[in-house]
């Protein structure tokens, strides 16, 4: 079943936070990337019928977001989700399952099935305020999948979390993507870059450029290179140019630039990673185009 977004646009006022996004999704795992104020949640709310737009339509097969049967449809984990603190995972769980229409037997097994999936079985007792930022994302995944959704929609899934959860996050991402739609918005760039079979880049409100990862890296041959230069000079270089990554070493600074031109003698061409292509394409420095 895909998605399909045609001229989606959100106005405020004078000023314009989607523009025009059209696009067509099918399962897998969609990642959604773009620096912050980019527009990413304004655009997740949408799709997720959470916020109306200005003009434009949002379909999941015959189904508009308006649809109640596109909501049966949705699982939504948006960014910062709400909960009883007082409430046990179990509880929790089992109440947003009635909110979703679910018939206690069915949700109490659905709910059974899912925390042992995302790892919480063990935890299904323990009160809502008192798990770690990691274990909270579970458990709205758990309530997000809950309708057994065919299109899941996860806005900044992992911010916050320690790179151990991060992994284990986004391996479940991986599993669940296998029979759905997952659309995973963040500017995270390791995320995308590891679990996503599609990636929009997303700017201003709009949709630049999409791709698979190697797709949108073929735009970047011969833009990345390793310079070797003296701690002096590598002030120099970070000043003229976009660099990704700076290695002081013991004799020398081992810089990371992303430039059209070569930056300098001895530099070498390297291959480029999602990471460069974010900073190349996100970042409003101007670079100077003189050697050093």
């Amino acid at each position: 079943m895909e998605l399909k977004i045609e001229n989606l646009t959100k106005q405020y006022g004078n000023k314009m936070a989607i523009q025009n996004v059209s696009c067509t999704l099918k399962p897998g795992v969609v990642g959604l990337l773009g620096a912050n104020g980019a527009g990413k949640s304004t655009l997740m709310r949408m799709i997720c019928g959470v916020m109306k737009p200005t003009s434009g339509t949002v379909r999941l097969g015959k189904y508009d977001v308006t649809d109640m049967s596109y909501r049966n449809l949705l699982g939504y984990l948006p960014q910062d989700f709400g909960y009883y603190p007082d409430f046990s995972v179990k509880d929790y769980l089992l109440y947003v399952a009635s909110i979703k229409g679910l018939q206690p037997i069915v949700a109490k097994k659905r709910m059974e099935d899912l925390l042992e999936q995302v790892g919480m079985s063990r935890y299904s007792r323990k009160k809502m305020k008192n798990l770690s930022g990691g274990m909270l994302r579970r458990v709205g995944i758990a309530q997000a999948m809950l309708n057994d959704p065919k299109i899941l929609v996860l806005d900044e899934p992992t911010a916050g979390l320690d790179p151990n959860e991060r992994v284990r996050f986004r391996n479940l991402i991986s599993e669940l993507s296998t029979e759905r739609l997952v659309l995973l918005s963040t500017h995270i760039v390791s995320d995308i870059e590891y679990v996503a079979n599609k990636i929009l880049l997303m700017k201003d409100g709009s949709i630049r450029k999409n791709g698979t990862a190697g797709e949108l890296l073929s735009g970047m041959s011969e833009k990345v290179w390793i310079c070797k230069t003296d701690k002096s000079d590598s002030v120099l270089l970070n000043k003229k140019y976009k660099v990704s990554n700076i290695k002081m070493e013991e004799d020398e600074a081992v810089l990371r630039i992303i430039s059209s031109n070569k930056p300098i003698e001895n530099a070498v061409e390297t291959k480029a990673t999602l990471e460069d292509l974010f900073l190349d394409y996100f970042d409003e420095m101007g670079e100077e185009n003189n050697e050093i």
